[in-house]
């Protein structure tokens, strides 16, 4: 069976999605990234906000068309909008011909099987991750899945459950696979990375995760993305200033900086330590580059609420942000807030001035990087080939454009010179290789063995 599959939203659907080709790959299915020649096209959907949502409506319509014009014999719906808002979607959407939301995961191998799309008795796939893209350097390890915290915003929890931490073997296994298969760095993701190992409550934590990680594998950039600043420790930090291979970059969202909305959002942490903790991150890894994301508009947000939330970041000069406008989410907390909503346009007209904001001082700190000597990541090989460096986080920050990069294929580290900057990106020259980028024949015979992975390990058992 010719298997398409469209992941939507966040790098840990990627991850999910990965799971599954690897999972369905046991029972027959082939992948192809052509659509038109695809028998089941599975659509992994987001729920995460009203735009998400709608996306991946149009997507399982245009999904629909597919199958009424080409090979396509079945579309089926999975993940959070599935597990959100199953019997509106059945009603809705008839094109759909199954929908498995995050708690059913197990069924979807004997749904397909019942429809005669699987073979009932394959082998079970020895556990391999398969790629979603050819770009294999540039990997996705989720750590664990769930949410504790409770965001008066934010429906994660109400679909993707508590917090579940995987098991650290099972990881460093999946690592390993991912090295073998050329990932060249490896960005470790789930809702807080703070949170991992409390529920196993035998000492583990990210920071032992992530020693483990540097010990058990020979993967060059490890990079952590979300992360609770309520949830830094030590160990952590020190790892993070003294190992090179762990990046000194922190995706660390912080969604507001007004005393009043981070009560009403029910954060964790104030302004003030908010300050101390941004302050003793950057005194403690030297070269870091520090990354948040915050939320305008929410219900009850004064004019000076806004204000005091552009001083802060003016203040700090986060090195990158992330911005949206409120998006209010059935069966949160912001919902009792009715009343309190802001008018319509409001929240987009503030995300733009603070949008502005950050333009400049994205363009002031990067034009510092002008003269410095960086290492670069290539994503894409050339004469003038992209890069990044361990300041640009893959598909969520700007890019470093490489002059006479004389071929570099992706993959490659490279030692080179800032040479200019602008509002997001950097140019540098190229100086010297520092690491070529691995033959895919020698990827192949660096493949390790690895416990079976099956449709549980998108939903955390």
């Amino acid at each position: 069976m010719k298997l398409g599959l469209v992941s939507l939203g966040c790098d840990k659907n990627t991850v999910d999605s990965e799971r599954m080709l690897s999972a369905l790959a046991g029972h027959g299915a082939v992948h192809t990234r052509d659509l038109s020649e695809a028998e089941v096209i599975l659509v992994n959907t987001c729920g995460f906000i009203d735009a998400a949502k709608e996306e991946s409506i149009e997507t399982l319509l245009q999904m629909g068309r597919l199958k009424e014009s080409g090979d396509c014999r079945a579309v089926v719906a999975v993940g959070c909008l599935v597990e959100q808002y199953r019997d509106e979607l059945v009603s809705s959407l008839p094109e759909v011909d199954l929908f498995v939301g995050l708690r059913d995961m197990e069924s979807l191998v004997p749904e397909l099987e019942k429809r005669g799309l699987l073979e009932p008795d394959a082998e079970p796939h020895p556990g391999e991750r398969l790629a979603l893209t050819d770009r294999r350097h540039v990997r996705y390890l989720k750590v664990s899945e769930g949410c504790d915290h409770g965001c008066a915003f934010c429906a994660i929890p109400l679909w993707r459950g508590k917090h579940r931490s995987f098991e650290a073997d099972r990881l460093v296994a999946e690592a390993q696979r991912l090295e073998g298969q050329g990932a060249v760095e490896l960005n470790l993701v789930a809702q807080d990375l703070a949170h991992y190992g409390r529920d196993i409550r035998d000492g583990t934590d990210i920071a032992s995760l992530v020693r483990r990680l540097l010990d058990e594998t020979d993967i060059a950039w490890f990079r952590l993305l979300y992360i609770y600043s309520a949830g830094l420790r030590e160990p952590l930090v020190d790892l993070m200033a003294t190992e090179r291979r762990l990046l000194p970059y922190l995706d660390m969202p912080i969604q507001h900086a007004s005393d009043p909305v981070l009560q009403r959002m029910r954060r964790p942490e104030r302004q003030d330590r908010l300050r101390e903790k941004i302050g003793w991150l950057r005194s403690s890894i030297p070269d870091l580059t520090l990354r948040t994301t915050v939320l305008v508009g929410f219900p009850g947000e004064t004019d000076g609420d806004f204000r005091d939330l552009l001083e802060f970041i003016e203040d700090v000069e986060f090195d990158r942000l992330g911005a949206f406008a409120f998006s209010p989410q059935d069966g949160t907390r912001a919902m009792e807030l009715e009343a309190d909503f802001l008018p319509d346009g409001l929240g987009s007209e503030r995300l733009e001035e603070l949008l502005e904001l950050q333009r400049g001082i994205s363009a002031d700190r990067l034009a510092g990087m002008v003269g410095r000597r960086v290492e670069a990541l290539v994503d894409e090989g050339g004469e003038s080939a992209v890069a990044r460096t361990w300041g640009q986080a893959d598909d969520v920050d700007g890019v470093t454009v490489l002059e006479s990069a004389n071929g570099l294929a992706p993959g490659a580290i490279v030692e080179a010179e800032v040479v200019d900057s602008d509002d997001y990106d950097l140019r540098a020259s190229v100086l010297r290789t520092l690491k070529p980028a691995l033959p895919a024949t020698q990827q192949e015979r660096r493949v390790l063995p690895v416990l079976p992975m099956g449709l549980d390990a998108v939903w955390g058992r």
